[in-house]
């Protein structure tokens, strides 16, 4: 199954095949303009920071449904692989002997995966300030109802850890589960950021590694087939 991705080296093949169908490709792009849009509003808390989210938001879950019902590159059992592939795929990129696979590499699997799940904690926390801040925005039903804030994940408490322990802490309603949900937010932006930039430079690896051009094809949806 693991190979069966791969291109294979067909003579009689199509020089390029359509890989990204329309939804992946508008998708892809929709999100580069949406988050980058909210990430440089983002501290004016402004309707152009709120739509800009709602629109990552929309992106995220129209992705993650096109990803059992869509077409064959775009579904979730065509391109996630365990981490023994990724490592194998990396490995391979950076000895020069990586195998080229038509749709996502293992690697682009899992970057794909975990933007997928960055963007959604950093649009549900976001909606969550807004509840609470403003009564306001689809969680603010929600919002109202909860009366304590959720606990830390260690990850999180250690980035966001203070010296000032008198100071930090959670007081279970109104500011505390706002400072909450800030910080989850706050986290969530910094670690998607983070990984768009990880992203970039796969793309540019990959691109490299079998001469062609990646964001090219996720423009046209079009890859060659040969190897």
């Amino acid at each position: 199954m693991d190979r069966e991705n791969t291109v294979r080296d067909d003579a009689t093949a199509p020089r390029e095949v359509r890989v990204w169908d329309l939804m992946v490709r508008v998708g892809h792009w929709t999100l580069v303009v949406a988050f980058a849009t909210a990430w440089f509003t983002g501290e004016e808390e402004s309707l152009v920071h709120i739509w800009s989210g709602y629109v990552v938001a929309a992106v995220v879950a129209v992705r993650l449904l096109w990803g059992f019902v869509g077409t064959r590159h775009a579904r979730f059992s065509e391109f996630v692989r365990g981490p023994g592939a990724v490592i194998a795929y990396m490995r391979g990129l950076a000895t020069g002997n990586a195998p080229r696979f038509i749709g996502h590499n293992p690697a682009g699997g899992a970057m794909a995966i975990a933007l997928l799940a960055a963007l959604a904690v950093t649009t549900i926390s976001g909606m969550m300030v807004y509840a609470i801040e403003e009564n306001a925005g689809p969680l603010a039903g929600f919002a109202s109802m909860t009366d304590s804030a959720p606990v830390l994940p260690p990850i999180v408490l250690q980035a966001h850890a203070r010296t000032d322990d008198d100071d930090h802490h959670y007081e279970g309603s109104g500011e505390g589960s706002e400072e909450f949900w800030e910080e989850v937010h706050e986290f969530g932006a910094n670690a998607s950021l983070a990984l768009i930039v990880l992203h970039v430079l796969g793309v540019l690896a990959s691109s490299l590694a079998h001469r062609e051009n990646l964001p090219r094809a996720m423009v046209t949806g079009m890859k060659r087939s040969n190897p």
